[in-house]
């Protein structure tokens, strides 16, 4: 993985940059005034270290185990006891990378417990039942196969705008998308027949949400959904989704994606890089094997099907048009279908250098020398950043919203996130080398800056602390006026009117003042005018120039066609 390797040197330099100082461990304490009655039973929350109430590991939903695997979730067990809802419950399984290692588990081992389907509850410590607050559901990211819902704290953002936080787990990988007909043979409800667990996952926390948030003091009818990554990927997953309409009213994509696999491709292969579902299920528990011996395999022997060489995760299953969650065509179908997308407003944006997080570590852009990285040619590590960001913009930006647009929708707003003031330690300075890259956002939406871990002391210090936190502050107050009125205003006064997507590109772009935002910016992308902007750029030669275009391609195949209409790479 790339980024693991990107972490490593990261937290490396991290450690060489600066002295640790002890922390003293926050030990919770259930408080009398923050127990709940929730449709299963009684739990008990806690004050967080910043003042927030807090509940965490909330089951939403039987434990997906035993018979259970790979079948849709099923309603949460009652409980016999007061849970004193304390800590962060197990993460579902996942193979470790160097961002979720950490001191307790080395790099590349399986993780986590099946019986991983809870949330997090974060709300102002004065909230109270009846209250009715915004509710923000978090769907984290991490390609889907990593990542769980204890590493965003909520208690900030909840506190600061008078929300009310949940942050959700889902299967991953092989375990929440996956599709094999003895799977879907022996159906005990209809939704068994799936193959996109994790979407059937995000759909039961959110009918939890709808039945128990009031206690929490939150508004069953003003639910925002919003996450980053594959969070963000799986909102417009469950944008189409029909078994999600109306169990959410807004939704915020922050640097998703849309593309799905066709089922018999998810099936049989072909077309995509992941591992068909045959082909795993032979791997998992033989040719013939039924859906009994596949629920009963060990996780290891199915996670197994999926590792490299190296033992890392490879060739993972995509979200699927399986005919129960998503229709064919998958999410841009149901995009250009009128009734095929939940009707709410939106906001989608990404990061204007995304890229840069992959390519940080690329020994043709950068030099290393220990933990110390700097660029070999500035212009050239620009240009091999900004076209593949440009079109994760398209991708996740203009090509959405403009199908969404041409069938009447305009309850739609877009944003671009250029936040590119980290701070340097010698020849490594993270404004150069990360900008705003992919996930930069999340620290400025939570107000919570920890994201890198022991590299976060470089990339955000005192000399960006004022400006950082302000734009923390603005974003954070764009995004609770979304959630309670489902228009982001202007920030309750923090910024400019956002405007509404037109055909013009306009968008907000999130900035410091030092770097002239926030402000609005108008841009449409397309393919064509990203290829034709790279075949002009005179910052790099054909062979750069190529070299570009062909990472795209493989990436993405179907840009093959327009890049070869402005591009002759023939002899590159």
């Amino acid at each position: 993985m790339r980024l693991a390797h990107l972490l490593l040197g990261l937290a490396i330099l991290g450690v060489t940059a600066c002295s640790s100082d002890e922390d003293v461990a926050f030990t919770p304490v259930p408080a009398d005034d923050l127990v709940r009655t929730i449709s299963q039973g009684e739990i008990a929350g806690f004050e967080t270290e910043t003042g927030a109430a807090a509940w965490m590991a909330v089951p939403y939903a039987a434990p997906p185990v035993g018979d259970l695997r790979w079948r849709a979730p099923r309603p949460p067990q009652v409980l016999e006891a007061r849970l004193e809802a304390l800590s962060a419950g197990p993460v579902c399984p996942q193979v470790t990378n160097n961002l979720s290692a950490g001191e307790l588990y080395e790099v590349g081992e399986l993780i986590g417990s099946e019986d991983c389907l809870t949330l997090d509850i974060y709300a102002p410590r004065d909230a109270r039942p009846g209250d009715a607050l915004p509710v923000m559901v978090w769907i984290h990211g991490g390609a889907n196969v990593w990542g769980s819902s204890s590493a965003y704290d909520g208690s900030s953002l909840a506190s600061q705008q008078g929300v009310i936080i949940v942050s959700v787990q889902y299967r991953l990988g092989p375990l929440g998308f996956l599709a094999h007909p003895a799977l879907r043979a022996d159906p005990g409800v209809p939704d068994d027949a799936a193959a996109n667990f994790a979407l059937l996952d995000l759909v039961a926390a959110l009918d939890w949400v709808s039945v128990n948030i009031g206690t929490f003091g939150g508004d069953a009818g003003r639910v925002t959904i919003f996450g980053e990554s594959a969070g963000a990927y799986n909102i417009a997953g469950l944008m189409a989704t029909p078994q999600a309409r109306g169990l959410f009213h807004r939704a915020i994509m922050q640097s998703g994606g849309t593309e799905t696999v066709p089922l018999e491709i998810a099936e049989q292969g072909g077309g995509t890089d992941a591992v068909a579902g045959l082909a795993a299920a032979a791997s998992i528990a033989g040719p013939e094997a039924d859906g009994a011996a596949l629920r009963a395999a060990p996780l290891a022997t199915v996670f197994a099907a999926y590792r490299d060489e190296s033992g890392e995760l490879t060739s993972l299953p995509r979200m699927i048009e399986d005919g129960v969650t998503l229709r064919e065509g998958g999410i841009l179908a149901a995009a250009e279908d009128p009734d095929g997308f939940a009707p709410v407003p939106l906001i989608t944006g990404t990061n204007r250098d995304e890229m840069k997080l992959y390519t940080v570590f690329d020994p043709r852009l950068t030099r290393r020398l220990g933990p110390l990285v700097w660029l070999r040619d500035h212009d050239v590590y620009e240009a091999a950043v900004e076209y593949p960001s440009r079109n994760w913009r398209y991708n996740a930006v203009d090509g959405l919203l403009n199908r969404l647009a041409a069938h009447g929708r305009s309850d739609l707003w877009a944003y671009r996130f250029d936040w590119d003031e980290g701070g340097s330690v010698l020849v490594t300075d993270t404004g150069d080398l990360l900008g705003a890259s992919h996930a930069m956002e999340i620290p400025f939406v939570f107000n919570h800056f920890e994201l890198f871990g022991s590299f976060d002391r470089i990339l955000f210090n005192d000399r960006n602390e004022v400006g950082r936190l302000e734009l923390a502050g603005t974003m954070g107050a764009y995004w609770a006026q979304f959630a309670a009125t489902g228009q982001p205003g202007d920030g309750i006064g923090m910024g400019p009117e956002w405007p509404q997507w037109t055909d013009t590109g306009a968008a907000l772009r999130f900035d410091t003042r030092e770097g002239g935002g926030p402000d609005i910016m108008s841009r449409i992308e397309s393919p064509l005018a990203i290829a034709a902007d790279l075949a002009a750029d005179d910052r790099v030669d054909d062979e750069v120039r190529c070299r570009i275009a062909r990472g795209m391609t493989a990436r993405q195949p179907a840009l093959t066609d327009v890049f070869d209409s402005v591009l002759d790479c023939s002899a590159n």
